[in-house]
């Protein structure tokens, strides 16, 4: 199914465009175990529903995106940079600048 991913640079553009990082996961530190490392890397949610992903617009700014999007409709109900506040409430910004970082 294609949608729009609104840029905060290039504004509206099709998904086709971006590269999905992933969920947003919270990092373990450094000395976590080899399992929360594991868990880290391999295990997702697969949230049906509300969901905040990192894109990264491969073929336009190329930068990272925070998205919350809804994976079962598709529908982008907000866009932002790394480390900003989400504007909804109760939800938390990342801290790094994209996944692996």
């Amino acid at each position: 199914m294609s949608f729009l991913i609104p840029c905060l640079n290039c504004g509206p553009r099709p998904v086709g465009e971006f590269r999905y990082g992933g969920e947003i996961l919270k990092r373990p530190r450094p000395e976590a175990s080899d399992r929360d490392w594991a868990n880290y890397f391999y295990v997702r949610r697969n949230t049906a529903g509300p969901e905040t992903e990192w894109w990264y617009h491969k073929f336009g700014c190329r930068q990272w995106l925070v998205v919350e999007r809804d994976t079962v409709s598709n529908v982008v109900a907000e866009t932002r940079w790394p480390g900003e506040a989400a504007q909804t409430p109760g939800k938390k910004a990342p801290s790094d600048k994209g996944p692996g970082n």
